[in-house]
């Protein structure tokens, strides 16, 4: 389970949220020219319901709402497996999926599913959820999640790389059972996880290849916990070297011309991705130097939201700051 990545790769969110963005037609047309502009990934999220009174905030906004958009999702792994049918070679991962919402046999059959169909190019990104109301409606409790957690990672792994499967715990039992199909990724298609317990880290160095984040106003925490996995990585004995840093992100691109007194102005109240393309390309070979190695953008909340052309454009002026 070694994977190296000296470079930063560049991803794109699908436009798998909101009813006017969410159509196969968005769809087909960023997966394609994201593919055809050389960046290399695409990337899906899963909610389950938009509370309407809900049990605990959104940690994203200010006032805890949760975002508009989410009302109207696609599911995640249908929607890459439509994405990758209109594609040929650029990957396919989620951002997350609430792994623990879902039997873990079926869940990974579908992520075999997806790897063997785009001819290995899946990605799992996990999480273990924060919505007490997403718990309720999964019908799994919210206490003890974490361990729960541990027991799903191994069977995943079990059903991805094992003949005969065969596993025995507190929260899941399966008999000895042959599962396919088995991934095209050897030994099993790259598992991120997302979280920022001290327990989620170890988890990641115990189980998994990597850790998605989010990154918005500051690096200072994200620095810190990259800092975090990778001592648990030694406890391991594994290389912290191998581990992929994925983030998050969310340009907001301001396409507006400035004085050179303005610009000095602007830098002092700045927020962190927003500005121009340069200042944001700059924003991203700093997030790069603290060990980032893969960025996700999600231009939803930007100004350019509404056309594909512009993000596949911007983005491709992005990445080159950090090629």
């Amino acid at each position: 389970m070694s994977i190296i990545i000296k470079t930063m790769k560049i991803g794109l969110r699908l436009p798998q949220t909101g009813k006017d963005h969410a159509t196969k037609e968005n769809i087909v047309h960023l997966a394609k020219e994201a593919e055809n502009a050389g960046l290399d990934s695409l990337w899906v999220l899963e909610r389950l319901v938009w509370p309407i009174n809900p049990q605990n905030p959104y940690p994203g906004t200010r006032d805890g709402r949760f975002p508009d958009d989410w009302q109207y999702i696609l599911d995640p792994i249908e929607t890459l497996v439509f994405a990758a049918a209109n594609t040929k070679k650029i990957a396919l991962g989620t951002s997350v999926i609430d792994m623990l919402f879902h039997n873990p046999v079926v869940l990974a059959r579908r992520f075999a599913t997806l790897d063997v169909l785009s001819e290995g190019r899946a990605i799992a990104g996990l999480g273990i959820g924060w919505s007490r109301d997403e718990y309720q409606v999964s019908g799994i409790p919210f206490k003890d999640r974490g361990k729960r957690a541990d027991e799903y990672i191994q069977i995943l792994e079990r059903i991805w790389t094992h003949n005969v499967v065969e596993f025995k715990g507190h929260f899941y039992n399966i008999p000895a059972s042959k599962i396919g199909p088995k991934p095209v990724q050897e030994p099993h298609l790259p598992l991120y996880l997302g979280g920022y317990s001290q327990r989620t880290f170890a988890r990641i160095a115990n189980y998994a290849n990597g850790w998605i984040c989010v990154i918005r106003n500051s690096l200072d925490e994200v620095k810190s916990n990259i800092d975090k996995i990778r001592k648990e990585f030694y406890k391991a004995n594994r290389d912290p070297e191998n581990i992929v840093i994925a983030a998050i992100l969310y340009p907001d691109v301001k396409q507006s011309s400035y004085t050179n007194k303005e610009k000095d102005e602007r830098s002092k109240e700045r927020q962190l991705l927003s500005g121009s393309v340069d200042e944001i390309g700059k924003d991203l070979q700093e997030i790069k130097k603290i060990g980032v190695n893969h960025a996700i953008l999600n231009y939803n909340r930007s100004s350019i939201s509404d056309s594909i052309d512009d993000i596949i454009d911007v983005s491709k002026q992005i990445s080159a700051f950090i090629r």
